[in-house]
């Protein structure tokens, strides 16, 4: 071997080296890229799964999607079939509201107008004439063929003379319907179903002509007047009769309080001339007694006694006289009753009768739950035009607007306080808090709270006087008769008065006191009930 061989082969072993090198080099990264490419395969792979479950997903929200938008689809339709069918039910509201009579009694009660009456008689017998008037006056239509109109050209199968008795039969059917509506609306008209009656003739005139409109029938205008006409005047007549029916019977509510006034005077009248016969004789015998003994003391202050008795019995005569000759000299009440009808709601009227209390009770009776209690009892010589006088003040606050006896006001007392000093010229005392006990008791046995004044408040609360005028009280008492202040408030024996309530208590017989919230009393001889709220001023106290 030469030296280019050695030098050959030492060059092929360092390019043998260098490509070991150089192939341990490319293993090398060819292992790396192994490894990389290994790794991009699991990526694909996962991938590939990611996608294949993004697909499902996608399948899976395709088909909701399609579901939704079928069930869209469904709602579309189901929202435009109830928009044609609301359309439909509106149009046939809209119809029937405008052929609908309404007759339902609550809704007829609120909604009912105020009627102006069209004729203006006298009396129910007048309505009674005219409506017979008006009822032949429609006899007269439908004999002369002047009720209902008809063709004169119909026909039935060619034959004039058969059309025309079907129109006629026609005819007669119908007047027969519309004459037993018309009759049952006028049997039944009230004052809440008066417009919907009128309006229900007309109605039904309209629905004969629309049923029989191919054979041209129709009631006449002159006979639907007739009927209307009928219909006015049955409702007035029935207003009319209720109307004398209460006049009657406020004619005969006077005519039994004049006479039991007059029988209460009677009796007064008899009763005190019996008092003065007797007071007359004893002062006879007294004045017998003091020929003989002038000097007698005892016998004196008898004598003075029996004078002073004689003169209140002179002036009862004449108070009774003044009754009898004025019958317009009474009481005007104001009394309230807060367990039947709540606060602020009063009572104003008026009674002649010597004791006024009477007629406050027969009030109190029982059509109601409780007693009335009495704010203020006002005698004047004119009692029927100072209760006129508080009435028209009030008139727009009456409870009852239609019935004129119905004397019940939603005011204050303090409004009724100053009517009366306008319209009065004398003292008046009123009650400011109602006792109502029996209310207030009652109240308080179903566990209620209810405000019952306090027994040392009754004196400041309960009795405040109103100064109308520059009259004093007393005078006003002295105004009034001294039989009816008497048969209100009894006179208390001077004698008794100047006793302790110690002696008081040990002379008086047990069954002869009071028992009072304020306390007892001797029981006054005659006994009265007392008016007003709070102690007794016309007994002596016991205790």
């Amino acid at each position: 071997m030469g030296i280019l061989d050695a030098l050959n082969a030492n060059q092929y072993k360092t390019e043998l080296e260098n490509l070991k090198v150089r192939y341990q080099e490319n293993q090398t990264e060819l292992a790396s890229l192994k490894l990389r490419y290994n790794d991009r395969q699991n990526e694909l792979t996962e991938l590939k799964q990611k996608n294949q479950n993004q697909q499902t997903e996608l399948n899976d929200l395709k088909v909701k999607y399609q579901l939704l938008q079928n069930e869209a689809n469904d709602l579309r339709n189901a929202v435009s079939s109830r928009q044609a069918e609301i359309k439909k039910l509106d149009r046939d509201i809209q119809q029937k509201r405008q052929e609908i009579i309404w007759l339902d009694e609550e809704i007829l009660v609120q909604e009912f107008g105020i009627y102006k009456p069209k004729y203006d008689f006298a009396s129910a017998l007048d309505y009674k004439e005219a409506l017979a008037e008006i009822r032949q006056t429609q006899k007269n239509l439908i004999k002369s063929n002047q009720a209902v109109t008809g063709s004169n050209q119909w026909t039935v199968n060619g034959n004039l003379a058969k059309g025309k008795k079907v129109v006629s039969d026609t005819q007669k059917l119908l007047l027969r319907a519309f004459n037993l509506e018309c009759d049952d609306l006028v049997a039944k008209v009230r004052y809440t179903n008066f417009d919907a009656s009128l309006e229900r003739i007309y109605k039904t005139a309209e629905s004969i002509t629309k049923l029989a409109s191919i054979m041209e029938i129709s009631i006449t205008q002159n006979y639907l007047s007739a009927k209307v006409k009928e219909l006015r005047l049955a409702f007035e007549y029935q207003l009319k009769k209720q109307q004398e029916a209460e006049e009657q019977k406020i004619a005969r509510a006077e005519q039994r309080e004049q006479a039991r006034l007059e029988r209460e005077l009677e009796a007064q009248r008899n009763k005190i001339e019996k008092e003065q016969t007797h007071y007359q004789t004893a002062l006879e015998k007294v004045q017998a007694q003091l020929i003989q003994n002038p000097d007698n003391p005892d016998l004196r202050k008898k004598q003075q006694q029996l004078e002073e008795h004689l003169s209140d019995v002179d002036k009862a005569l004449t108070d009774i006289d003044y009754r009898q000759a004025n019958m317009k000299a009474g009481y005007v009440y104001i009394i309230s009753n807060i367990g039947a009808f709540g606060e602020n709601v009063y009572k104003i009227g008026m009674t002649r009768r010597l004791n006024p209390q009477d007629r406050i009770d027969e009030l109190g009776d029982a059509s109601v739950p409780f007693n009335f209690d009495v704010h203020a009892m006002i005698f004047s010589e004119d009692a029927p035009a100072l209760e006129a006088a508080l009435h028209r003040a009030f008139e727009n606050r009456k409870l009852n607007m239609v019935n004129q006896r119905r004397e019940f006001f939603y005011v204050t007392l303090d409004e009724i306080k100053d009517t009366v000093r306008k319209n009065f010229d004398k003292t008046v005392e009123f009650i400011d808090v109602p006792n109502a006990e029996q209310y207030r008791v009652s109240e308080k046995m179903r566990g209620r709270t209810s405000p019952i004044p306090q027994r040392h408040q009754v004196s400041n609360l309960t009795r405040t006087t109103t100064n109308i005028s520059s009259t004093s009280h007393t005078q006003s008492k002295e105004n009034q008769p001294s039989s009816t202040r008497n048969s209100i408030h009894a006179t208390a024996s001077s004698n008794l008065n100047n006793q302790s309530p110690s002696s008081k208590s040990q002379s008086v017989n047990p069954t002869n006191l009071l028992h009072t919230k304020w306390g007892t009393y001797e029981r006054p001889v005659p006994y009265t009930i007392q008016i007003k709220y709070g102690e007794r001023s016309d007994a002596p106290k016991v205790m």
